[in-house]
């Protein structure tokens, strides 16, 4: 018979178990209170902030729904959603891909653009205030690389 004790999981200990947690909750709380100081601002909500930001980093302002989607962490419904909420605000434009008619690409008008760079200084110091503050003295370039590596692990 099989010895199962090797196969058993190891239980976290304290110190990774107290990791773990607290990287979930930052996981929830973290959006919610950036939106809520932008939003006190009267500034973009964090989800169309972010998709405008995506969209000023790209060649000729434009993406293709999917990658922006991909982009923003969101699903396809959910960025369409996104997108016609803009598109209402005449900050970002719709048009059919020329390379395949079946896509759509997002395209970031000049009044997204300025709308963005708007509310890019409350969305920085809701970063600084919200996050950034609570890892002075720590090796930023290292936990980026630890979080990189957990967020393109399979």
């Amino acid at each position: 018979m099989p010895d199962r004790t090797a196969d058993a999981p190891r239980p976290l200990g304290p110190d990774e178990e107290a990791l773990v947690r607290a990287v979930v909750k930052v996981m929830y709380v973290l959006p919610r209170t950036i939106d809520a100081d932008m939003a006190g601002d009267r500034q973009l909500p964090l989800t169309e902030y972010t998709t405008l930001m995506h969209l000023s980093e790209a060649p000729e302002r434009r993406m293709r729904m999917h990658e922006l989607a991909s982009a923003c962490h969101l699903s396809l419904s959910g960025m369409t959603r996104t997108v016609a909420r803009l598109e209402t605000q005449g900050l970002v434009k719709r048009e059919r891909c020329e390379e395949d008619a079946r896509g759509w690409n997002a395209i970031l008008t000049d009044a997204g653009l300025a709308r963005l760079e708007e509310s890019w200084p409350s969305h920085l110091a809701a970063i600084r205030r919200r996050f950034l503050r609570h890892f002075e003295g720590l090796d930023l370039a290292q936990l980026a690389r630890a979080f990189e590596r957990v967020g393109t692990a399979d």
